[in-house]
């Protein structure tokens, strides 16, 4: 994993771009003429935490590629979430950039030094995997996801 610290956080270069959808079907042949065919699945996040509640949802994604960069859909099919919340306030549209980062936890605490925090997490120690949703509302509605993969 290759770093460049720009500024005050070393972060990696961006992974993933993600966007929130109302309509997989409609956003996966909008998208597919830009990026080609995505591959859709259905998920159930379960014992998530959003913004300090544990909570459950069920999300409809795709992927497609774009060279080495990730494009992301997300539509929220229920339970509490970020998505819907994104969508209520702003509507469809771009949603969060991606860094695969190392430490999850030491890159949390280095984005709560300039006002950066948590609303959305989960980790899956089964397949060594952890996430955070991480923004500073006041100056930004730009997500940031932050992706720990264990042996990545």
């Amino acid at each position: 994993m290759s770093t460049h610290q720009l500024g005050s956080i070393d972060l990696p270069p961006i992974d993933q771009v993600g966007f929130i959808v109302k309509d997989m079907e409609k956003a996966t042949a909008y998208y597919g003429a830009l990026f080609g065919p995505f591959h859709v699945s259905e998920h159930e996040l379960t014992g998530a935490t959003f913004r300090g509640k544990t909570c459950d949802c069920k999300l409809s994604m795709a992927i497609a590629m774009s060279g080495p960069l990730e494009i992301e859909l997300i539509q929220p099919l229920g339970g509490d979430n970020p998505y819907d919340e994104f969508l209520e306030e702003h509507g469809e549209g771009l949603h969060h950039l991606r860094f695969a980062i190392g430490n999850l936890e030491e890159t949390l605490k280095q984005l709560a030094t300039e006002g950066i925090e948590p609303f959305f997490q989960k980790s899956f120690p089964e397949i060594g995997v952890a996430f955070a949703y991480v923004a500073n509302s006041q100056k930004s509605r730009v997500v940031f996801e932050l992706i720990q993969k264990e042996g990545a």
